[in-house]
């Protein structure tokens, strides 16, 4: 009778699941990296003789058959580290359970060498993929360098930036229409908007939104009620005390993210102003600090964890075990979140 087991360690090895299934090796290879040049009943076979015989795969061996580590990585440029945070949460929700490992990648896209130091990354790590956050996700450059290195990618945006197989996006414009209709039907008229940042799609997407739906109601375009944020809490505050200046103020503003949204409450409490009776606010995120503070914020939930679990399972999804193979959506809807900040004007600030 054979022996089963490497002779150094003991364990059984690929060749121990090959003669046990009746398969060559590589069979047994293109089984365990998720081949689909396989009938269902050979891949049965294959997975019971793993079963039986408690054979683990040992990744280094798998990488080396298949050219790429077991590794995905998230390229992110993001000055939100609460974006960043929820988005890779809904990529170990999708890879949890594989052998698959997560790499997490800041880049500067402001450097003249970004596409120089991605390229050498992508050629020294040889992960099996990419996952692009925003803004780097808008630059197509990036995306044409990881097809031409052999590197899938997955691009998300607030907007459909490339093919259904390399794309998830939201549909922020809408949502922010909507939640500033929301403010038109209690009453408000003078309505102030936090921008994000500059060369952002979703700052773009987001401020569209806003005039779209003031251009709708028959509202004039107010320069002067229009802030340029950059989606940190500071830039929310500085947004507060340059808006609330204006002569008359607005009665409510929307900014185009929850952490600017609550630099303005700060500063609207800071000068005794009351939140809503005085001054109605809304954000973008539906992040932690929108139910943590009070008043709890109006906001747009924005399904950021589950755009990175699809992004994720977009990348991968020939790894993930018992993954459908139908097609996946593009875009995952927000939703609008009516809390405590939001009230009609009072008469004398309308």
């Amino acid at each position: 009778m054979a022996m089963i087991g490497s002779a150094e360690t003991g364990q059984p090895t690929i060749n121990d699941v090959a003669a046990h299934a009746g398969v060559s090796k590589k069979t047994v290879s293109r089984v365990i990296n998720g081949s689909p040049l396989l009938t269902d009943a050979t891949r049965a076979k294959v997975k019971q003789s793993i079963e039986a015989l408690g054979f683990v795969p040992n990744p280094q061996a798998r990488a080396l058959a298949f050219g790429r580590n077991f590794m995905i990585v998230l390229l992110h440029d993001n000055p939100n580290a609460q974006t960043v945070l929820n988005f890779q949460s809904g990529i170990l929700q999708a890879i949890g359970n594989t052998d698959l490992a997560l790499a997490v990648r800041p880049v500067d896209r402001s450097s003249p060498a970004m596409l120089d130091d991605i390229r050498e990354f992508l050629e020294k790590q040889r992960p099996l993929g990419v996952l692009l956050l925003p803004p780097i996700s808008e630059n197509d450059d990036i995306a044409r360098l990881c097809t031409a290195q052999g590197v899938r990618y997955v691009r998300v945006g607030s907007a459909v930036l490339d093919d259904a197989d390399h794309c998830v996006a939201s549909n922020d414009r809408e949502m922010v229409a909507a939640a500033c209709r929301s403010l038109i039907a209690a009453g408000h008229r003078s309505i102030g908007f936090v921008r994000g940042p500059a060369g952002f799609r979703s700052a773009l997407e987001r401020e569209t939104g806003f005039r779209d739906a003031i251009a709708e109601a028959g509202i004039r375009h107010d320069p002067a009620l229009v802030f340029q944020g950059n989606y940190r809490f500071r830039s929310g505050q500085d947004a507060g005390r340059a808006l609330l200046a204006v002569t008359p103020p607005p009665t409510a503003i929307l900014a185009s993210n929850d952490e600017m949204a609550a630099g303005l409450l700060y500063v609207a409490l800071e000068r005794g102003i009351k939140v809503p009776q005085e001054l109605s606010i809304i954000g973008f995120d539906d992040s932690p600090t929108a139910s943590h503070i009070w008043p709890a914020l109006s906001t747009v939930r924005w399904p950021i964890l589950e755009m990175g679990e699809l992004a994720a399972r977009k990348l991968v999804r020939d790894f993930l075990p018992g993954e459908d193979k139908a097609d996946l959506p593009v875009t995952l809807n927000s939703t609008f979140i009516e809390r405590d900040s939001v009230a009609p004007p009072q008469p004398s600030r309308t």
